[in-house]
C-alpha cells in the first residue's frame, strides 16, 4: 500500500472511535517507512493497538473481535469464516478479489472499501460493521458459515471424509510404488 493508503486507513480507524488492533507490516507500505503523524497516536491512545505481527487465528477466533479488515487472502479468507467474523474487503491481487467478490456477494459476510481509500468511507464501514443492521446480518451470516465449517472439518463431515479419502488415495500410491 501507499504512504496514502496507510494514512487513510489509520484515520478511517480513528474515525470510526472504535477499537481496534492493527497490524502493519513495514514491508507492506511502499515509500520510506510506515510512519503515522504523532496526531494519530494521540487520537487512538486508548483503544487503537498496532504491532508488526500476531497471531491471526488466535485474534480473528476471540470473541472481542467484531470485525476483520483483510485483503482477502485465502487463510485470511479461512479463518475469518473459522472466527465467524464479518470482513471489510481491500483486495490487492491474485485470487482476493475473487474471495472478496464471494465474500461481499455470495456469502454475505463482506463489503468492499474503495480501491482508493477513503477516511470518511473506512470510517463509515467500521461503523456499520460493528453498529448497523447490516453488519447484524452479516454478524449472523459469518456465524452460520463458522458452523457450517466446523461441521465439514468435523468426524464424518465432507472435509474431513476427503483428507481421509487423499490420504488413503496416497498410501495406496506408495504401497503400489513398492511393489
Amino acid at each position: 500500500m501507499s504512504d496514502y493508503h496507510l494514512r487513510e486507513f489509520a484515520w478511517g480507524l480513528a474515525n470510526s472511535k472504535h477499537p481496534f488492533l492493527w497490524i502493519v507490516r513495514p514491508d507492506v507500505v511502499m515509500g520510506e517507512s510506515a510512519v503515522l503523524p504523532e496526531e494519530f497516536f494521540e487520537e487512538v491512545k486508548d483503544r487503537g493497538f498496532i504491532t508488526s505481527w500476531c497471531p491471526q487465528d488466535r485474534v480473528l477466533s476471540h470473541g472481542s473481535v467484531g470485525v476483520f479488515l483483510t485483503h482477502c487472502g485465502w487463510n485470511s479468507t479461512l479463518e475469518s469464516i473459522s472466527g465467524g467474523l464479518p470482513v471489510i474487503c481491500w483486495p490487492f491481487f491474485a485470487e482476493q478479489q475473487t474471495n472478496c467478490r464471494f465474500a461481499c456477494s455470495r456469502w454475505g459476510i463482506g463489503v468492499e472499501v474503495n480501491p482508493n481509500v477513503y477516511r470518511d468511507d473506512v470510517a463509515a464501514l467500521v461503523k456499520e460493521m460493528m453498529e448497523g443492521e447490516n453488519g447484524k446480518k452479516m454478524k449472523k451470516k459469518a456465524l452460520e458459515w463458522r458452523e457450517k465449517a466446523h461441521v465439514a472439518t468435523d468426524v464424518g463431515g465432507s472435509s474431513y471424509n476427503n483428507f481421509d479419502r487423499f490420504i488413503e488415495e496416497v498410501r495406496s500410491i506408495s504401497v503400489s510404488r513398492r511393489a
